[in-house]
């Protein structure tokens, strides 16, 4: 019988290469999410159309268990300076 494929993902806390699998419990992951103050662009279609394919290789080939969150940034910098010149609240503007 053949040898199942073994998928290996970088740990960005650690910089070692950690096989994924389920034998140390849950993989847990946090990714950035997005700082919304502009258009959306197919820039940010990629960024999760990416994501969901990794996390779905690593349940599928890895047979891992997924703890996911995602921060989404609804009030920075780039979002107050938009915000004014636009006219509008900073919360509005992000939602």
């Amino acid at each position: 019988a053949g040898r199942m494929p073994t998928l290996e993902l970088r740990d960005a806390s650690t910089k070692n290469i950690i096989p994924v699998n389920n034998d140390a419990g849950p993989l847990k992951w946090y990714a950035c999410g997005p700082t919304v103050y502009d258009a959306t662009h197919l820039g940010h279609a990629r960024t999760y159309v990416t994501l969901d394919l990794v996390r779905r290789a690593a349940e599928t080939i890895g047979g891992a268990t997924i703890d996911f969150a995602m921060g989404v940034t609804d009030i920075d910098d780039k979002i107050i300076k938009r915000a004014a010149e636009l006219g509008m609240e900073p919360l509005e503007l992000s939602r």
